[in-house]
């Protein structure tokens, strides 16, 4: 299971920008690689993020193997409304890993 770090205002005033910094621990294998017998090590990478901002998607990113281990994503949004912003990280071999963070707007 992946570790994510966010940080995110838990207040915000209506129609202020803010800023979504998110970190995730993820050991990436770009799939280049070769072990010493001269087999590949297969590809281990975060493949898409997307962001919802009370399930209406506010960013999107594909990743790609030059992306560095335990990748760092930020952006920014208006707040609109108080509700949830979902964060998804989806990958090779099944992994998927979402976190949440509540924001109040007032």
């Amino acid at each position: 299971m992946a570790r994510a770090l966010i940080s995110a205002p838990a207040k915000a005033r209506r129609g202020a920008v803010i800023e979504i910094r998110t970190l995730i621990s993820h050991v990436m294998e770009s799939g280049f690689r070769f072990t010493t017998r001269g087999e590949p090590v297969a590809r281990d990478i975060i493949t898409a993020f997307t962001a919802t901002y009370n399930g209406e998607e506010i960013f999107r990113a594909r990743l790609h193997p030059a992306i560095a281990a335990n990748p760092f994503i930020a952006f920014h949004t208006v707040a609109s409304e108080s509700g949830t912003i979902e964060l998804r990280w989806t990958g090779d071999n099944g992994f998927a890993a979402t976190e949440r963070v509540r924001i109040i707007v007032e």
